[in-house]
C-alpha cells in the first residue's frame, strides 16, 4: 500500500470519527435554535357569499343585526370576507388579528375593511392553562356568540343572545383558565368538524368597555362578565353545559329626534344565560336561554326605558359523513325573543318568533353550501316604526370558501 493511499484512508477514518462524534454531541446537547418571526404565525380565512330573495313572501321583513341584504332591494351579498393572522410567537405569548373586508361604511357603501379582532394572550404556565387576553376580542357570553361564523350551521347568530353584544366583540381584558385535557377537547371538536366554539376556557372573568367593537367608550363604567363552561366526554358523546352573566351601563348613541331618553343616556345592561351543547356524533343539540334587563323603546311613552328581556333558541343537527368524505348536516332552529336591541336605533323593541330548516353540504373541506328556509314573525318598533309587525318566509343560500 503506497504512502498516499495510507494517508487517504487515515484522513477518511479521522473525518468519519469527527462526524460521528459531532452527531452524537448534537443528539445529546444540540443548541436550541429559535425560529425566525415569519415561521411563528399562519394565515387563514374564509369568504361568504349570499342570496336571500328566493321564495320571499314579504320584502318588508328585515333583520338589521342578522343580514342587511334581507328584503326589498337586497341582492347578491358578501356577508364576510375574513383574513386571519395568528401564531404562538413564544411559548407563552399568542397573537390573533382578524380584519373583515365586507363591512358597510353606510347603507350605500359596502366592502370596506374593518378590524374584528386584535388581541394577544399571555400565559402564566408552560401549558397556558392560565392566561390573560388583552385587546379587542369576543366577549365570553353565549356559546353561539363565540362560535366562529366559519363553523356555525345556521346562517346568522340567534337574536336572543346576540342582541347582548353586537359583532360579539369589545375592547377589554379577560382571564381564562382551562386544564390541559379540557383545552384539548375544545380544539378537537373544532378540528373534527363538530361545530365547536373554540377555546374560551372552562372559567372566564373579564372587564370590557361595553359599547361594542370599534366604538369608543362613552362613560366611566366598565362592563364585567364571567362564564363557566365544562366539556365532558360520556362514552362516545361529548356534552358541554355552561352558565354566564354580565353587568354594566350602556350609553345610547343611536337616537331619533323625537324619542325620549334619560339625562345621561346611561342605561342598566345586565344578563344571565344558560347553555347546553351535545356535539353531533351524529345527533347534536345546541340550546341557550337568557334573561335580563336593558334599554328598550316603549311605544306607550315614546321613550327608551330599562325593561326586562328574555329569549332563547334550540338548534338540532345530524352529522352525515359519506364514503367519499362529503359532509351533510341537516338542521333546524327555533328561537324566541322579547326585549330591546340596544345597538339599533332607539334601542328597538322586539317580539320575535322564528323557525329555520336547512342543510349544510361540504363536498370538499374548502367549500360549503348552505340552503336554509326561514319562517319568521318579527315585531320591531322604534320612534318612526310603530305597530310594525312583519311576517314572512324566504329561502336563503350561502356559499363559503375556506382557505
Amino acid at each position: 500500500m503506497t504512502f498516499y493511499r495510507k494517508l487517504t484512508i487515515s484522513l477518511l477514518l479521522t473525518l468519519g470519527l469527527l462526524f460521528s462524534a459531532e452527531a452524537q454531541q448534537s443528539e445529546t446537547s444540540a443548541p436550541v435554535v429559535s425560529k425566525p418571526w415569519y415561521d411563528k404565525f399562519a394565515i387563514r380565512g374564509y369568504v361568504q357569499a349570499r342570496y336571500n330573495r328566493l321564495l320571499e313572501t314579504n320584502p318588508d321583513l328585515k333583520c338589521e343585526q342578522c343580514d342587511r341584504s334581507w328584503g326589498e332591494n337586497g341582492g347578491f351579498f358578501l356577508r364576510r370576507v375574513r383574513v386571519i393572522f395568528y401564531g404562538q410567537i413564544s411559548k407563552r405569548v399568542y397573537f390573533y388579528i382578524q380584519p373583515d373586508f365586507a363591512s358597510a361604511a353606510s347603507s350605500t357603501n359596502l366592502q370596506y375593511g374593518q378590524l374584528r379582532d386584535a388581541y394577544f394572550d399571555i400565559g402564566f404556565d408552560n401549558d397556558n392553562e392560565f392566561r390573560v387576553r388583552l385587546g379587542q376580542s369576543k366577549i365570553p357570553f353565549g356559546f353561539e356568540n363565540m362560535q366562529s361564523s366559519q363553523n356555525r350551521v345556521p346562517l346568522d347568530r340567534n337574536d336572543p343572545l346576540n342582541s347582548a353584544v353586537s359583532n360579539e366583540r369589545d375592547l377589554g381584558a379577560f382571564f381564562y383558565w382551562a386544564p390541559k385535557e379540557k383545552r384539548e377537547i375544545f380544539s378537537r371538536v373544532v378540528r373534527d368538524g363538530l361545530k365547536g366554539s373554540g377555546d374560551y376556557g372552562v372559567f372566564a372573568l373579564g372587564a370590557f368597555n361595553g359599547q361594542t367593537a370599534n366604538r369608543p367608550e362613552m362613560n366611566n363604567n366598565l362592563h364585567v362578565v364571567s362564564r363557566f363552561s365544562y366539556p365532558m366526554e360520556i362514552g362516545t358523546q361529548i356534552i358541554e353545559p355552561g352558565i354566564q352573566a354580565y353587568t354594566g351601563k350602556y350609553v345610547i348613541t343611536s337616537l331619533s329626534a323625537g324619542a325620549g331618553v334619560n339625562a345621561t343616556r346611561n342605561y342598566t345592561d345586565e344578563r344571565a344565560a344558560a347553555t347546553f351543547v351535545l356535539y353531533p356524533k351524529p345527533f347534536g343539540i345546541q340550546a341557550e336561554y337568557n334573561v335580563g334587563r336593558g334599554p328598550e323603546f316603549n311605544v306607550a311613552s315614546d321613550s327608551i326605558e330599562v325593561r326586562s328581556l328574555k329569549g332563547g333558541y334550540a338548534t338540532f343537527t345530524y352529522l352525515i359523513k359519506t364514503k367519499k368524505n362529503q359532509v351533510f348536516i341537516p338542521f333546524t332552529r327555533i328561537q324566541t325573543y322579547e326585549g330591546g336591541k340596544k345597538h339599533e336605533l332607539d334601542a328597538r323593541s322586539y317580539r320575535l318568533r322564528e323557525l329555520e330548516v336547512g342543510v349544510e353540504w361540504q363536498p370538499v373541506k374548502a367549500f360549503e353550501l348552505v340552503v336554509m328556509y326561514t319562517m319568521s314573525s318579527r315585531r320591531f318598533e322604534d320612534y318612526a316604526l310603530q305597530d310594525n309587525l312583519q311576517k314572512g318566509r324566504l329561502l336563503r343560500l350561502q356559499a363559503q370558501i375556506n382557505f
